[in-house]
């Protein structure tokens, strides 16, 4: 075995056997040396060969057959060429960036995605509370089911967090779930039934379409501006649809970036008491605004708005964590079908984001990527004048741009353009339930730091 390299013994033996698998000196079906033999001849303790044989075996590269030895493991079939890029024959449908953004290898571009930059996140907080978690005698967070309101500690860190901008929810209002959406996913199995009508911002975040056609509700578009919904469309649409809930986001609003008014927050909670109709105030950007805008739960008290927020976006994807303020009269049957679709629900996640929460290096980190994200706005705007491309809104905050491609361009189709070129771009009408926003497209900011994004872009466009 080499001295001289970074890998263990351990690593060096599967790494051998490895490669004698990939250069079909071992074949599908072949059986492996015997532990004595195979030590013998790399001169390493047979307990090194069984854990290395262990190992291969946990990842199905070999196969154990008891009494009788190692065995490699059937040949896979190989990878086609559909699975190696991206899918451009999807459809763009609501489910089109997510879908294509998720998928994507590490050489794609995705300025058309909905998050951060690994490297804009918290990782050093992240793994300092991990480290943590790791040295604590309690091993609860680990081998057990959550409560069914979720972690206490974290309830009453986040109750804080609301009352400073004016939203008063104890710890007993608030419902921990594994991400926004299922909180979304949650509220919507209580209150719809299928066909019900749902109002939605047009354009709104696109997963509000996916999320409300899983649940067979009728979707109902209602014009947006940069102050917030068009009040009399709005009034309309609650005389022609009845609906019970309107979904929208009241700051730094996905995808156009705006702010709701306080007068437009006003009128619309008039229209929703006469209308007995629900509100869910989706907040997960809350930590992006430099200043606190107007929250419709704060005006109305947790009466018909419910509070929905996570931490996928500041903190980290993969520690899953959100929550659901509501009027105390709704808990408990929202618990109830949060025991009925995930049971008690992860605690990994909630104990990861208390414990960052709780670190002061979490204020200087959101300073840090407000601050960053500032200098990238401006910079995109920039990058985008030259193409004709031009700001809806210039926002006051976060990461989204909703911008308008000069007279003619269809965003769908350079959007297919540049995918080809791997470059993910988010068209307009996947926001749109009237399919009204042909001529726009949603940037994330954070995501157009490279100069290939406008070199395919330019290249997609028509004329370039």
């Amino acid at each position: 075995m080499d001295g001289t390299t970074p890998l263990s013994l351990v690593e060096q033996v599967m790494q051998t056997v490895r490669g004698r698998i990939a250069a079909r000196t071992l074949t599908p079906g072949a059986k492996l040396p015997s532990i004595r033999g195979f030590a013998d001849s790399l001169g390493v303790s047979k307990s090194t060969v069984v854990e290395a044989y262990e190992r291969l075996s946990a990842e199905g590269v070999i196969r154990a057959r008891p009494g009788s030895g190692f065995y490699v493991a059937g040949g896979l079939p190989p990878l086609s060429l559909a699975q190696i890029g991206p899918r451009l024959d999807r459809a763009i449908d609501p489910f089109w960036v997510s879908r294509l953004s998720l998928d994507a290898a590490e050489d794609v571009l995705k300025p058309g995605c909905g998050w951060l930059p690994s490297d804009w996140l918290p990782e050093a907080s992240l793994r300092r509370a991990l480290r943590g978690f790791a040295r604590a005698e309690d091993a609860a967070p680990f081998t057990e089911y959550g409560t069914p309101l979720g972690l206490p500690a974290l309830r009453v860190l986040l109750a804080r967090r609301m009352a400073d901008q004016g939203i008063e929810a104890p710890p007993d209002q608030i419902l921990l779930t594994e991400s926004g959406t299922q909180a979304i996913d949650l509220l919507c199995r209580f209150l719809l039934e299928p066909g019900d009508a749902v109002l939605v911002d047009d354009p709104c975040y696109f997963n509000f379409h996916a999320l409300l056609k899983a649940h067979r509700a009728q979707v109902i578009g209602v014009p947006y501006t940069p102050q917030g919904p068009d009040v009399e469309a709005f009034a309309e649409a609650l005389t022609a649809h009845r609906p019970r809930l309107y979904i929208t986001n009241s700051a730094l609003h996905n995808p156009t970036g705006t702010t709701l008014s306080p007068l437009v927050a006003h009128r619309l909670l008039k229209l929703a008491e006469a209308a007995n109709l629900t509100i869910a105030e989706d907040d997960i950007f809350a930590d992006f605004e430099p200043d606190p805008a107007p929250r419709l739960a704060a005006f109305d008290g947790l009466n018909r708005v419910v509070r929905i927020g996570s931490f996928s976006k500041s903190l980290s994807a993969s520690a899953r964590c959100g929550y659901i303020a509501a009027k105390p009269a709704w808990i408990e049957a929202l618990i109830d079908l949060k025991i009925a679709t995930s049971f008690g629900g992860g605690r990994i996640g909630a104990e990861l984001v208390l414990s960052v929460l709780k670190d002061g290096s979490y204020r200087k980190h959101m300073e840090s990527v407000r601050t960053r994200l500032a200098r990238a706005m401006a910079l995109t705007i920039k990058r985008l004048k030259p193409l004709g491309i031009r700001p809806w809104v210039e926002p006051r905050g976060g990461m989204f741009l909703w911008a308008q491609l000069p007279e003619g361009l269809d965003a769908s189709e350079i959007s297919q353009k540049a995918l080809a070129e791997r470059v993910i771009l988010a068209p307009g009408n996947v926001f749109s339930a009237a399919q009204s926003a042909a001529s726009f497209m949603r940037f994330n900011v954070a995501q157009c730091t490279d100069e290939r994004v406008f070199t395919t872009l330019a290249r997609a466009m028509p004329g370039a």
